[in-house]
């Protein structure tokens, strides 16, 4: 599925460098400001061990998780909206993803100087705000001139918009992102070719030192303080730590190196199935001799749908969908053994999958 979300921040927060954990695309990391002029964008492979203990029950040439894709968007500064800095480009980068993970300097170091001078994160959550909040601003208002041409024509429901983007304009006036203004469903549609910058899902990540990879420190405090009321996700981490657990490939040597820093796994493993979970996946499961692998469809796709990311055949051609429970095929081992005991469904066309769902599509084309 071509869903992306974006890491955004500030210049100097550690951006690129947790990017370059992630990801199988490495991208320059500098202490300089504004040393990168384009985003870049790279696959992530989602960490789920279930799909690895699936291979226990079923011997498989292969084992193949779900990706998502991750874009790195330069440092914004004061300004951005009105083109200083990487300025407006950037700005339309953000706008083509569908989910946002703020990334947060939460730590001190005199040999990396911070644009403003002083770290303080939520000066800087306010500095991105602001500039993302003017440009959907200037979008509202763009719109809103159009429909007041059609409005004077006597159309209804062109005034009747008028009045939802009026509400989105004063809340975004007020220094408020468009995600917490409460509208219908109905009336939400008035800006959903806005694509608003302050609409989509954000998650925030506290970028620390290495040792508070674990408990965090005064700064990570004072982001939880002052996102209280707004409650997003919010995780800790050390970036330059996890840069050094990326660099290492034995697993033993791994493992060692996470026990000594007190992880349990990667911070950028969680960090990277919050991602997947904030834009609303869930991953479905085929097992067989040739592969095993991890599907991607939207929470609350039908079973249709799901056939239709493997092969749009399978959709066109849907007969019907044999369900297996993760739980059921790895306490009773087999396929067989869920036949036997009731625990494989067939499902028709309405079936809503479930994460971890173990599928088998019967089809006829």
């Amino acid at each position: 599925m071509a869903l992306k979300c974006g890491i955004i921040g500030v210049a100097n927060v550690g951006k690129s460098t947790l990017f370059n954990c992630m990801s199988n695309t490495r991208v320059e990391t500098s202490s300089f400001a504004f040393t990168s002029s384009k985003s870049n964008v790279g696959v992530v492979n989602v960490p789920d061990p279930r799909l690895y203990n699936l291979e226990n029950f079923q011997e498989t040439e292969k084992v193949i998780p779900a990706t998502v894709e991750i874009v790195d968007i330069p440092g914004l500064t004061k300004g951005a909206s009105q083109g200083e800095g990487v300025g407006n480009k950037f700005l339309a980068d953000i706008r083509n993803t569908d989910a946002l993970i703020h990334v947060l300097r939460c730590f001190d170091d005199e040999q990396l100087p911070h644009i403003d001078g002083s770290v303080d994160p939520v000066r800087d959550i306010e500095t991105i705000n602001l500039e993302l909040q003017v440009k959907d601003l200037e979008s509202v208002e763009k719109k809103m001139e159009r429909l007041a041409r059609i409005a004077k024509s006597g159309d209804k429901d062109a005034r009747h918009g008028l009045d939802v983007l009026e509400k989105y304009r004063a809340h975004l006036e007020d220094f408020q992102n468009a995600r917490t203004l409460e509208v219908s469903d109905t009336d939400r549609k008035y800006v959903e070719d806005l694509f608003l910058l302050t609409s989509k899902p954000v998650m925030y990540v506290c970028n620390v030192e290495d040792e508070a990879a674990t408990e965090g420190n005064a700064y990570v405090e004072q982001v939880k303080e002052f996102l209280e009321e707004e409650k997003p996700e919010i995780l800790v981490l050390a970036a330059r730590l996890e840069s050094e657990i990326a660099e290492l490939e034995d697993e033993a040597d791994r493992e060692a190196f996470l026990e000594d820093a007190g992880l349990q796994e990667p911070g950028v493993n969680k960090l990277i199935r919050s991602a997947y979970s904030m834009l609303n996946l869930i991953s479905f499961f085929t097992v067989g001799p040739k592969e095993i692998r991890a599907w991607t469809i939207r929470k609350g796709a039908l079973a249709p749908e799901a056939a239709g990311t493997i092969h749009s055949d399978l959709q066109r051609g849907f007969i019907r969908a044999e369900v297996m429970k993760y739980e059921d095929f790895i306490t009773l081992g087999s396929e067989q053994a869920c036949k036997e005991q009731g625990k494989l469904s067939v499902e028709g066309k309405n079936y809503v999958v479930q994460d971890a769902d173990i599928l088998h599509i019967r089809f006829n084309v």
